[in-house]
């Protein structure tokens, strides 16, 4: 199997889990409870050996052959969307690799629930949502920055009257616009969100 095989089955395996976990983060907007509820709802699917071994592994390929494929496409793209499509490639990889060691960490070793308030600490925190605000919110756009990408590249026909380009445009805008929903979300409607006594060590309180 190919380089450019692996990296789209693992993608495809990771874009399932990431719609879910988007899904959930959009349910932050009716409060923290609603987003932890769901989550252990989603939890009953995914937090096992054996869905967690795929996602690891998935993940783990997806690293490793997106930045093989940086390295081979990255002077060979041209157009907006090719350019795109390797960049934002680039930025999942180093998300993956920060997120997925932050997430085994409060797991593994600071023995915290990775729920809501693990995910949202550093964004309601200054100075450190000066970091995790873009962090978290270029990851978002960047996933359906790649999406679009790919579509703008695989798809041939029109559709509802719109041309390849201009559906792939309407993607990356839909994930531009879910990313401001869901901060909307995480941020307590803009106003902060208290973060319990136990993820004070994520904020260095």
């Amino acid at each position: 199997m190919t380089i450019k095989k692996l990296h789209y089955l693992s993608g495809l395996t990771i874009a399932v889990f990431v719609g879910l976990h988007l899904f959930n983060h959009v349910g932050s907007i009716f409060g923290a409870d609603n987003h932890i509820q769901i989550m252990h709802s989603l939890r009953i699917i995914y937090r096992n050996i054996f869905i967690e071994s795929i996602l690891l592994l998935a993940v783990l390929i997806q690293i490793f052959s997106g930045l093989k494929l940086f390295n081979a496409n990255r002077k060979t793209a041209f157009s907006n969307f090719e350019k795109l499509h390797i960049w934002t490639g680039l930025y999942l990889a180093i998300f993956f690799i920060i997120h997925l060691s932050a997430i085994l960490t409060g797991r593994l070793f600071l023995h915290l629930d990775t729920n809501f308030y693990y995910g949202v600490a550093g964004i309601n925190s200054f100075p450190f949502n000066l970091f995790f605000i873009p962090y978290y919110g270029l990851a978002i756009i960047s996933f359906f920055g790649h999406i679009a990408s790919i579509h703008s590249k695989k798809m041939s026909k029109d559709m509802v009257g719109l041309s390849p380009q201009e559906q792939s445009k309407a993607i990356l805008l839909f994930g531009i616009c879910l990313t401001f929903i869901i901060f909307y979300g995480l941020t307590n409607h803009f106003v902060g969100v208290k973060i319990p006594t136990e993820y004070n060590v994520l904020i260095g309180k």
